[in-house]
């Protein structure tokens, strides 16, 4: 994609198909399943990543047990009828069905536009590209789960448009073909316009500087922007909040109530309270003091509402609480933030650490499988190069299976001891 100067987001109203219409697998629920292999398909943006490795970090550390492989086939300059990497055919044969996907998204139409007023023929073309790439799937994948996602942003909030309306329009009027083609099919579809449009709007605000470093050059998210769009796709897919929840009575020294987590051994003298943990998830990879995530948040990724891991603490005397897990000293509480609880996915406990090698080991595969799509698109067709390219096929297959070990939880010893 060029690099381009930037411009004002409008607001369209986007056909979106209505829950009732949608194919049954797709409907109200967290389409995600133990099995699944999830291939991520677009240009660029999707081939920076950030966005599909949230999602991946998330159902990782969220479901631990299952048995999951995702895939980037996201290649720079992209539109629906391929690009550098080959041809439309090529591309979806290569990089998608020969992968056996169980789900797939599509996002593209940033290139597609030109970076231009919108032609008649513009749009047709684009529509009916779309409409086959769609078709194709549907027939040579029977019973995919196809999710249309909604063109993501140029930015003309916090820079002046280039030419009247500006390019952002021309990609929400894509996103509309996007949508009519879902509710033919009766597919669902995510927007990625709309919220990363909102979190430029909103942080502009208050920081108009700020604002543009979501979308640097008008097209390529940032770190934080890509936040902002993996949030979307996970509330869009309906993913559940809860980590673990934990209720604890300390006068008592009982458990009165807990989900997604087994609490054990709980104990304890005078002003101090132990227990032990096995809980069945990790929190997600994020330091929330992190710049990036805090810009996330700022620009209302609302990222905390999807990693809730509460901790709630009744019948404590007046005072200040130190909370330790494994003896590593997690924070310290008042008496009223315990009985209101705390989402410990907000602090660096040991399982926030062990979550975090599922994060960067996905950049490792992609990595791979870009070389790998590369030795296939472009290198000479010889034994050597199928082999080398088979190989790294091995070496992903391998490290991803990793990264599902390396996401169950382990048991921790909990003590909440009053300060002095």
């Amino acid at each position: 994609m060029p690099k381009l100067k930037f411009i004002t987001a409008i607001s369209l109203t986007i056909l979106v198909a209505p829950v009732g219409a949608l194919r049954a697998s797709q409907a109200g629920q967290f389409p995600i399943r133990d099995g699944d292999r999830i291939v991520f398909y677009g240009d660029s943006i999707t081939q920076d990543g950030g966005y599909c490795r949230l999602v991946e970090a998330y159902v990782r550390t969220r479901f631990p047990q299952w048995d999951l492989r995702f895939y980037n086939a996201g290649v720079g300059g992209d539109r629906v009828d391929g690009g550098g990497a080959g041809g439309i055919a090529t591309r979806l044969e290569r990089d998608v069905v020969s992968l056996h996907p169980t789900v797939v998204t599509i996002m593209l139409g940033m290139n597609d536009g030109g970076y231009r007023k919108l032609e008649p023929s513009t749009l047709e073309r684009f529509a009916a590209g779309y409409g086959s790439i769609v078709a194709q799937l549907l027939r040579e994948i029977p019973g995919v789960r196809l999710y249309l996602i909604l063109p993501s942003p140029f930015d003309d909030i916090s820079r002046p448009p280039q030419f009247d309306a500006g390019y952002d329009r021309v990609l929400r009027r894509l996103g509309e073909s996007v949508a009519a083609i879902a509710l033919e099919n009766r597919l669902q579809t995510v927007d990625f316009g709309g919220p990363l449009n909102a979190a430029i709007a909103k942080v502009a605000q208050g920081n108009p500087g700020l604002a543009r470093t979501l979308l640097p050059d008008r097209v390529h998210p940032s770190p934080a922007g890509h936040l902002v769009l993996g949030a979307a796709l996970l509330r869009a897919w309906h993913a559940p909040s809860v980590v673990t929840r934990v209720a604890i009575n300390a006068q008592t020294r009982s458990v009165e109530a807990s989900e997604n987590t087994a609490v054990s051994d709980m104990g304890g003298l005078g002003g101090k309270l132990t227990w032990d943990q096995l809980d069945r998830s990790l929190p997600l990879p994020l330091n929330f003091q992190d710049a990036g995530v805090e810009l996330a948040c700022d620009a209302q990724a609302d990222l905390e509402s999807l990693d809730v891991e509460t901790l709630r603490v009744t019948g404590l005397a007046e005072g200040s609480y130190e909370l330790r897990i494994d003896a590593e000293v997690v924070g310290a509480f008042t008496r009223p933030e315990l009985e209101a609880g705390v989402n410990l996915a907000r602090y660096g406990t040991p399982m926030r650490a062990q979550a975090f090698p599922v994060l960067w080991g996905s950049e490792g595969s992609h990595q791979a499988e870009l070389v790998r799509r590369d030795m296939l698109a472009h290198g000479e067709k010889t034994p050597a190069m199928a082999q080398a390219a088979d190989t790294l096929g091995s070496y992903d297959e391998g490290i991803q299976i990793g990264r599902s070990r390396s996401a169950v939880p382990k048991p921790h010893a909990y003590s909440l001891a009053r300060l002095p």
